[in-house]
């Protein structure tokens, strides 16, 4: 069912300030809703979990809520969510847990097309361990990351492979379910960084075979939460550093201090939010979300080929990455202008998008821009529409087309 955009774009405050927010990519704006459901937390009353009063079993009872609504996102299950401040912390976390087990010689699978909040870590963790980074590269010209060159990058001492579900810079989504069987067919762990994926298209951790599957709440219409899903008994047999009266099981002994009990009320929300966009999705409310996240996925393309046959109109911009399924997110560069430049033209025109490598630091570097100031990066969300690609399009047009 086509989405009702008017509709969506009502539920989001933020939206009347007259902004395109086009920079969805960096973080989306919240809906009503989830603003609703932090302030009602903080409201009712909260108390650390484990107490014998009410607050806390409020408390106790938004994680669990949280829990289950990030596995109904993604295909996972409530007991493997682990929650924190954001994707990055989680990683690091991850990365000095399953790095104990590495020795001199093991090796670890990293890409250029990653952010580097799946890249760094790794490499940090490796470095101490003494293991071997491979490194799985870009083509330059389209984007794509082939999954062919894994079948050379993977031997019987691979410990992990991280790649991601989508290209926070270019948008290219690899084909993460080959990445994964050929990682475990060498006996190693699939960490996939889903932050970019999440927000754009149906999204199942089984089908992708991924060992870890990692996303962050605010590029999904909620607060600055990340959560990383694994299976459960995954989790069990791994043993981070915590503190000795913390939890002993998983996925509570990940979960270094108090949570932010109100901000995983506006998680929760944002799940609801995500499975009401399909207005006649029906069923359990992971049916709805997979109902609504398709609908998302079909919009936003349509919105982004236009956006992207606007760019390529223009002669003076230069588009990177034309891989052949995208996130819909552009990168591009104007000739004679630095990106910051742009950016700020843009703002000039209430329209928001970023500039700079945007953390793709090895991406930015294999398309040559880094260098350079990086690249423009605008992108569509659900609640994006035509009028304010217009608006991006002839504010690029003013710079492409005036003289220096």
């Amino acid at each position: 069912m086509a989405l009702d955009v008017a509709r969506i774009r009502s539920s989001y405050p933020a939206l009347a300030d007259g902004y395109a927010y086009l920079d969805g990519a960096a973080g989306t704006q919240v809906p009503s809703s989830v603003v609703a459901a932090i302030s009602g937390a903080y409201i009712a009353g909260l108390g650390n979990t484990g107490g014998a009063f009410p607050a806390s079993d409020r408390s106790g009872e938004i994680v669990r809520a949280c829990r289950s609504a990030v596995a109904d996102l993604v295909g996972g299950e409530p007991s493997g969510v682990v929650l924190g401040p954001n994707m990055t912390t989680l990683t690091y976390r991850f990365a000095e847990t399953l790095s104990r087990s590495w020795a001199p010689g093991d090796e670890v699978v990293v890409s250029r097309l990653d952010h580097d909040a799946n890249v760094r870590p790794w490499v940090q963790a490796a470095g101490r361990a003494g293991a071997v980074v491979r490194w799985a590269e870009v083509d330059p010209a389209t984007g794509e990351l082939p999954a062919e060159q894994y079948d050379g990058l993977s031997s019987d001492r691979t410990r992990l492979v991280a790649v991601t579900a989508a290209s926070n810079l270019i948008g290219t989504r690899p084909d993460v379910a080959a990445i994964c069987r050929k990682a475990h067919d060498a006996g190693a762990l699939c960490y996939v960084d889903g932050v970019h994926a999440t927000p754009h298209l149906p999204v199942d951790v089984i089908a992708l075979g991924a060992d870890f599957y990692a996303t962050s709440s605010y590029k999904w219409s909620g607060p600055h939460v990340g959560a990383v899903v694994a299976s459960p008994g995954l989790l069990e047999r791994l043993h981070p550093d915590k503190l000795n009266p913390a939890p002993d099981s998983a996925p509570g002994k990940f979960e270094r201090g108090t949570l932010p009990f109100a901000d995983l009320a506006g998680v929760t929300a944002a799940v609801e939010h995500l499975a009401s966009l399909d207005a006649g999705a029906a069923g359990t409310r992971r049916q709805r979300v997979a109902a609504s996240m398709a609908a998302v996925e079909a919009y936003e393309g349509e919105l982004f080929r236009f956006l992207l046959a606007g760019l390529g109109a223009m002669d003076h911009v230069t588009l990177y990455g034309r891989a052949s399924l995208r996130a819909p997110t552009a990168c591009f560069n104007l000739a004679g202008r630095r990106p910051a430049e742009v950016a700020r033209h843009l703002a000039e025109r209430r329209v928001n998008v970023w500039n700079g490598d945007n953390y793709a630091w090895e991406l930015a570097g294999a398309l040559g821009i880094r260098d350079g100031g990086g690249g423009v990066r605008a992108g569509v969300v659900h609640y994006n529409d035509r009028s304010e690609v217009d608006r991006l399009l002839e504010a690029v047009g003013e710079l492409a087309g005036a003289a220096r």
